[in-house]
């Protein structure tokens, strides 16, 4: 087998080795559909000369938007790849502005959709972009052309010669895809990464991953068009990792235990809320149970890995495995004993309680620009430290900056932005691109994120604050969902919360608090005593500059769909500010 260089080799590299009977599976119409190795083959190298004979060659843009991971799209991402051409993913819950914006940026000739919701969007806004020749459907539509006419156009293999000639062509050094960042402020960038970018990142990410190649199943649901859980896809090919892709977030714990995957990779948002219904069936329990129970709790938070704690410890800590870790992990599946967790910083407690009860939960560290992988914690060798997103991957060079700024050199960090000079001159220097994340590596080498350099803000007083920081620790308290920290210019910090209002809600049922609308709850006095309390507790470990003076609660859901939030979770803190700014100024006495 020649050595992959492009993302296109994964699968054939899988072909020669594995041939798996079942490379990817989808539900369809509720029963799970596995495509082998082979099939997943031809049906690519059908999607490449269907769409050579619709005129795509190399360097066309064809855009990929869909609701949710399904097979179809790693047949799509093959088939443009071969011809050298490249694959647009959208995300599905941009607006139809942004829509209309990417697809014209990128110029795509063809763009391929999900479902209704999606064809929807994008038919709301066709007339606004002209490159745009024809729209097809996965799911069928009645009023959409469906990619099995594509599929089918493709049968014919008279041009697979050519599709040949054009995969022959393809350079490790040329643009694979474009990715549009959800930027937490204006216009998305297209990060433009190439074959190289990807293939590198993917085979030294692997080194890291404890599976056994052939015989591993892994969940994917984070979604395809962020390039961490596409990045990890293209690892799973390349260590013949069967891929089930899940149905819907809501039916996450029931594809866990169809499908007991070993591997999946999650957000620490999604690791939050698995944790609060786990703590929440605890509190249901009575007697003797729910004391072992909040005492296995209260074990697992004190995990440190490598037997730190000692031998009294770990004889505790077995015990804990054996009558109450057990079940959760039947509860997820029965396998599961890896999890990635990236997108976003996760806080120690979960690192803390899930390798405790042996899900090997490891937190790593990365971004759109960088493919995404810079750093991630490896179980074995020492490479596991709680509270650092791990040591770099191999061939990558992690420089501090003078003012604390991570850099990065290697080979996956991007070619630069598309059709944007300017900005891409920004961020890559002298060979480095900077993050804009803050950090420090440790003695041992072990990367450390301690802000997001855009986001510390000066308070009158000329004190920095790191509103993540303190925002992480906010969200462990059950009643608060969402939290954004603020205060740049002002005298104090401050923070305006979103409630987790079914937390709340059961609350005030059992303290004889009835409230119709969230609107009036958020007022209610005992409401707001109950949150004052967690405000003081949270603010107990920091300094006296850094401490929330005050709060105000905000009485509707933060979501992606109303702006609050990017389609990776991470807050909109200008959006969000422009919303609340008659509570920011009530705050503030403005």
């Amino acid at each position: 087998m020649k050595e992959i260089t492009r993302l296109f080799d994964f699968p054939y590299y899988q072909l020669e080795k594995f041939n798996l009977e079942k490379s990817l599976v989808t539900k369809v119409n509720g029963v799970w559909k596995s495509t082998s190795t082979k099939d997943y083959i031809d049906q690519a190298n059908a999607m490449s000369r269907a769409l050579l004979k619709m005129g795509i060659g190399p360097n066309d843009k064809i855009a990929v938007i869909s609701m949710t991971n399904r097979t179809e799209w790693n047949i799509m991402d093959i088939g443009i790849l071969q011809l050298g051409a490249q694959n647009v993913p959208i995300y599905p819950t941009i607006s139809e502005e942004d829509y209309a914006y990417v697809l014209n940026h990128s110029e795509a000739k063809y763009c391929f959709i999900s479902c209704d919701e999606v064809h929807q969007k994008v038919s709301a806004i066709r007339d606004q972009v002209p490159h745009l020749k024809e729209v097809f459907s996965f799911d069928e539509l009645s009023n959409c052309k469906n990619w099995k006419e594509v599929l089918e156009m493709g049968a014919d293999k008279s041009n697979q010669d050519e599709v040949e000639k054009l995969k022959d062509a393809v350079k490790p050094t040329d643009l694979a895809t474009l990715i549009y960042t959800s930027g937490t402020t204006g216009r998305p960038k297209g990060v433009m990464l190439s074959h190289q970018n990807l293939v590198s990142n993917a085979i030294e990410s692997s080194k890291r991953f404890p599976i056994e190649d052939g015989k591993t199943k892994s969940l994917s649901f984070l979604p395809l068009c962020h390039v961490y859980e596409r990045m990890l896809i293209y690892l799973y090919q390349y260590r013949a990792v069967t891929i089930y892709y899940a149905e819907s977030l809501d039916k996450i714990s029931e594809n866990l235990k169809e499908t007991g995957p070993h591997v999946m990779t999650a957000v620490p948002r999604l690791l939050e809320k698995v944790y609060d219904k786990i703590l929440a069936k605890g509190t249901e329990l009575t007697g003797i149970k729910k004391k072992l129970f909040f005492w296995a709790i209260e074990i697992g938070l004190q995990y440190q890995p490598y037997g730190e704690n000692g031998w009294w410890y770990e004889q505790k800590l077995a015990i804990a495995r054996k009558l109450i870790f057990k079940k959760w992990k039947e509860g997820l599946g029965g396998n599961l004993h890896l999890i990635a967790s990236g997108s976003a910083a996760l806080q120690p407690r979960l690192a803390r309680i899930f390798n405790a009860a042996e899900f090997g939960l490891m937190e790593g560290y990365g971004l759109t620009e960088t493919s995404p992988v810079i750093a991630v914690n490896d179980m074995r060798d020492g490479g596991f430290k709680i509270g650092t997103v791990g040591k770099p991957i191999g061939q990558t060079e992690v420089k501090i900056a003078e003012d604390g700024e991570i850099c990065i050199k290697g080979p996956q960090v991007m070619m630069g932005y598309y059709k944007d000079p300017e900005k891409t001159a920004e961020v890559l220097i002298d060979g480095y691109f900077h993050t804009g994340d803050i950090g420090e590596v440790d003695s041992q080498g072990f990367l450390k994120i301690t802000d997001r350099k855009k986001e510390m803000f000066k308070t009158s007083g000329g004190k920095y604050v790191a509103p993540q920081l303190l925002e992480n620790r906010f969200k462990q308290s059950r009643f608060i969902e969402q939290i954004m920290v603020v205060g740049e210019g002002e005298k104090m910090p401050a923070a305006l919360i979103q409630p987790d209002f079914e937390y709340l809600n059961e609350w005030a049922k059992n303290n004889n608090i009835t409230i119709p609308e969230n609107s009036d709850i958020i007022l209610n006095e005992k409401v707001l005593e109950q949150f004052q309390k967690e405000v003081d507790d949270a603010n107990e470990k920091f300094a006296k500059w850094e401490k929330v003076k005050q709060f105000r609660l905000t009485p509707d859901v933060w979501s992606i769909s109303e702006g609050h939030l990017t389609p990776t979770m991470k807050l909109r803190r200008k959006i969000i500010k422009e919303k609340y700014h008659t509570l920011y100024n009530d705050i503030y006495g403005h």
